[in-house]
């Protein structure tokens, strides 16, 4: 019903003459390619007892590409990306299936585990990354300039601390990105999307985690992005009034559908597309009102749970060859 539903309003689009673009951002869950490195996670470690091999890396490359070939996003952010040679093969493993992206982009100069990227049918004006610290736990944002018929679209691909560590650690991603944000300016069109390890109302959830909230109740999320303004949710009308506010998407869909993980069975909306005020004032590159959606066919759930990549749990320990992420992945519509 949800992909009939968006389908309709591209297809209502079409009719009017406008063309539409889908935007999409998804965690593939540690995307290893089989080249050692040393930075691996033990259990990515090529052609040990683990099986991380030739066969399961070309499975895993199969299913995330079936998820981007289904989704078939016109651009789509990707975390959890080991480097750009794994990019590279899963763009081969999309286009087998018949979804070709000629244009990447990859956040490659800080040597962290897993990286950022994304993948584009528009060209690419430009990359850069902007950087967050000098740890090497904290991931680099990736900013793409996309060139939509001569006219300018900014990406803005995260992927923030998870929530082994404080609130603290994504509050220097937050500020990172506010900085600049508040240079390109709010009358801009931009996307910020990806993985922020943050639900999108983390101003409340976290108040009784008390090894996340280390900020006295301030989150990177909702205060430094201003996602919240006078202590509400922003609303596409309160976007238009507050000069440096932002509008998460979740809000436009029924609030028993916001969450993309489900960690022991507590459910979470980690992923998001947000926009910029530019993309909301009627003029240019426009959000499509309630084209948001979660994609979640079947198959990426296994009885209640997400299905995601598998390994054994009895020893040896090791990769089974079976299932997607850990995450499903999000999407919405633009009208050009």
């Amino acid at each position: 019903m949800i992909r009939t539903a968006a389908a309709i309003l591209m297809a209502a689009w079409t009719l009017l003459g406008a063309e539409t673009m889908k935007i999409a951002t998804y965690n593939v869950e540690n995307l290893f390619d089989l080249h050692y490195d040393g930075t691996e996670y033990v259990e990515y470690i090529p052609d040990t007892s683990w099986q991380w091999n030739r066969t399961n890396y070309d499975t895993k490359l199969r299913n995330i590409a079936r998820v981007i070939a289904e989704m078939n996003a016109d651009v789509i952010a990707l975390q959890e990306v080991e480097s750009l040679r794994a990019l590279k093969d899963l763009k081969a493993a999309a286009k087998r299936t018949g979804c070709y992206y000629p244009y990447t982009a990859f956040a490659g100069a800080k040597n962290t585990t897993v990286k950022v990227a994304l993948l584009s049918k528009y060209p690419i004006a430009y990359t850069a990354e902007l950087s967050v610290s000098a740890s090497r736990k904290q991931r680099a944002i990736l900013e793409v300039k996309l060139d939509l018929h001569g006219t300018p679209l900014y990406l803005f691909v995260n992927h923030w601390k998870s929530k082994s560590g404080p609130e603290s650690r994504r509050i220097l991603s937050a500020k990172a990105l506010k900085k600049r944000l508040d240079v390109l300016g709010y009358a801009q069109p931009f996307v910020l999307l990806g993985d922020f390890n943050s639900h999108y109302e983390e101003y409340r959830i976290f108040l009784k985690e008390r090894k996340h909230n280390d900020t006295d109740g301030i989150t990177g999320i909702n205060h430094v992005l201003k996602t919240l303004h006078e202590g509400t949710a922003v609303t596409p009308a309160t976007l238009s009034r507050c000069g440096d506010c932002t509008y998460n998407l979740w809000y436009d869909l029924p609030e028993k559908e916001r969450w993309t993980h489900n960690f022991y069975g507590q459910r979470e909306a980690l992923d998001h597309i947000i926009i910029s005020r530019g993309l909301a004032d009627g003029k240019g590159i426009e959000y499509v009102q309630g084209s948001f959606r979660r994609f979640a066919p079947d198959y990426l759930f296994k009885k209640r749970a997400l299905f995601r990549w598998q390994r054994s749990r009895k020893h040896p320990l090791h990769h089974t060859g079976k299932g997607y992420s850990d995450h499903l992945p999000v999407y919405a519509l633009f009208r050009l």
